[in-house]
């Protein structure tokens, strides 16, 4: 299990961790979400000991993290700037990684191989920056890691080769019980792999929950009102609404159930609800139409 509890980072003055507070269930894909400087990559460098925070605890598989050398070789990352020797070829970063990982498996690595496809004797830094990922997966996975913390993990990857880590990543966690947090931008692909998400801003979590839990609490509804009512009554609780034609769409924080009951008082011709993306959710959980897409007339 990951534990972050109250930390609290500050950068001359600006605190770019805020008491922020999540968990990890062990053996579970978590997915930390959440607008351009919420926090997230501090965060990340705090749980693989890069950074040390000014307070409250950072906490892995019960220890903290901070100068524990033992636990960081259980912890593997691929962040978003990967960071490899500018001369080294990939078995160069392989030897390198293989002196810190006391689990890594050669094995592995010779498997991975053949799923690469790129050969080992080339210098990194003349590789394409999908092929450099491609190499950062490699080696990461190799080193059997019991945590494996990802930051945009497959920017730059191409849609199969995204497929075919993803693959591996949740093989690991089915097969050996990985705890895997991921921070990335592309929230359609964190639908397909999470069942944790946790929503980030101003240097604190905000809402953590199963994806499911977080689908289950809000809900869209597509609705046709009768004759004589064109606007959405001020009395329904909604997060956001449109209209195009006579169908309204109501963005509303509450399960289906509960949304069709309010708006059944109405008589309406016609309610269907429609699940919301985990795109949508982070929007209207960050602050609903603030957050949203504006129309500007340049």
């Amino acid at each position: 299990m990951i534990e972050v509890n109250g930390a609290v980072k500050l950068f001359d003055g600006f605190a770019a961790l805020d008491g922020a507070t999540l968990s990890v269930p062990a053996g579970s894909v978590y997915g930390l979400v959440g607008p351009n400087g919420a926090g997230k990559s501090t965060l990340i460098r705090h749980l693989t000991g890069i950074y040390r925070q000014d307070g409250g605890s950072i906490r892995i598989g019960g220890e903290n993290v901070w100068e524990n050398a033992a636990l960081k070789a259980r912890v593997a990352a691929i962040p978003d700037d990967w960071y490899y020797f500018l001369q080294s070829t990939v078995r160069d970063m392989m030897r390198f990684y293989r002196g810190f990982y006391p689990a890594f498996s050669m094995e592995r690595y010779e498997k991975l191989k053949e799923v690469f496809a790129i050969d080992e004797k080339r210098t990194i830094r003349r590789l394409s920056k999908g092929m450099q990922k491609q190499v950062a997966f490699w080696l990461t996975l190799s080193c059997m890691p019991d945590y494996l913390i990802l930051d945009e993990p497959v920017d730059g990857l191409d849609p199969v080769m995204r497929r075919q880590v993803w693959s591996l990543v949740m093989s690991d966690v089915a097969q050996r019980g990985t705890t895997v947090l991921v921070s990335s931008h592309n929230l359609r692909e964190l639908e397909d792999v999470c069942d944790h998400v946790g929503i980030m801003d101003h240097g604190k979590v905000l809402l953590e929950r199963s994806l499911a839990q977080l689908q289950d609490n809000m809900v869209k509804l597509q609705v046709v009102f009768p004759d004589g009512v064109a606007e959405v009554p001020a009395d329904l609780p909604v997060l956001h609404t449109s209209r195009v034609g006579r169908i309204h769409t109501l963005i509303m924080r509450m399960s289906a159930e509960e949304a069709e009951a309010k708006v059944a008082a109405y008589s309406p011709l016609l309610v269907d609800a429609v699940p919301l993306t985990l795109e949508e959710i982070f929007i209207y959980e960050l602050g609903g139409a603030d957050y949203a897409v504006k129309d500007i007339v340049l």
